[in-house]
């Protein structure tokens, strides 16, 4: 579109969750994104469990739709910090996610050591920059890093030149962050976003939270976050993954048309801000 500053738009895993990795890029491409977001690692133990670490069938036709349709990865997920993790055996994934061309690896901090966190964060990142690959710490109000400040406060005590704090919209406003913060972090440390939008209204309690993030977001320009306030803040050519899963909707719109729709909202809500 007319004056829309040129980013990557990746269709994000959790959009279209029922698909198995290859049929993601696929759907992503007859859509119109131009990068993808692979889940590498599930999210919870419920989740369907696909082979996605190492010299798989599965891996090898990711790799294989990838080269056919032109999707690039723009990052893969998700690879959780707690008390007990040993870095060192994310580097399967992570190598995986490099051969696979990924830019960024996501993390979720489930350590409320704040000190010990920090020092796996780093020691991750340092696994990641040997793959190429930077690192985001994501902010989620049911995890230990529960707010963007914190986030961003982590990564900088991180020290790591590969490191990021991700934006979520809804974690971002659930977590009871202001646009505002934003200004405060170095450019360099928000190397992409997410995007997707949610009820103004915050939920009362934390499944509800939790339902909504997971299950029952909205497209984005659909509800009634700050997501002008975030856009306006990041720099403009920062990539933007569209993560909006809606469980209702699946049971009746296809992964490619929700996908479609996705697409065209966020292009709607960059034309506004150009």
């Amino acid at each position: 579109m007319t004056g829309v500053p040129s980013r990557p738009i990746a269709l994000a895993a959790l959009s279209a969750l029922e698909l198995a990795p290859p049929d993601l890029v696929s759907c992503a491409a007859e859509a119109g994104f131009d990068h993808v977001g692979l889940r590498l690692l599930p999210a919870t133990a419920e989740e369907v469990q696909h082979p996605m670490v190492g010299d798989t069938p599965l891996v090898r036709e990711t790799a294989r739709r990838l080269a056919a349709t032109g999707v690039r990865v723009l990052d893969i997920e998700i690879f959780r910090l707690k008390p007990d993790t040993d870095v060192e055996a994310y580097r399967p994934a992570l190598a995986t996610g490099a051969r696979l061309g990924a830019r960024e690896a996501l993390v979720a901090g489930n350590d409320p050591d704040e000190e010990r966190l920090t020092e796996r964060f780093a020691a991750f990142c340092d696994v990641a920059a040997e793959c190429g690959i930077g690192v985001d710490l994501e902010p989620m109000p049911w995890t230990d890093v529960r707010t963007f400040a914190q986030g961003a406060s982590i990564v900088a005590r991180s020290g790591r030149e590969n490191a990021g704090v991700l934006i979520d919209p809804i974690h971002f406003d659930r977590g009871g962050s202001r646009a505002a913060e934003i200004a405060a972090v170095p450019a360099r440390h928000l190397r992409y976003l997410q995007l997707c939008d949610a009820p103004a209204e915050r939920p009362r309690d934390m499944a509800e939270v939790l339902h909504q993030a997971r299950a029952a977001r909205l497209m984005p320009g659909d509800g009634g976050l700050d997501l002008e306030g975030i856009l306006r803040a990041v720099p403009r050519d920062r990539p933007i993954s569209v993560e909006v899963p809606m469980q209702d909707l699946a049971r009746t719109v296809p992964a490619v048309e929700r996908a479609r729709r996705l697409l065209a909202k966020t292009r709607r809500l960059l034309e506004r801000l150009a």
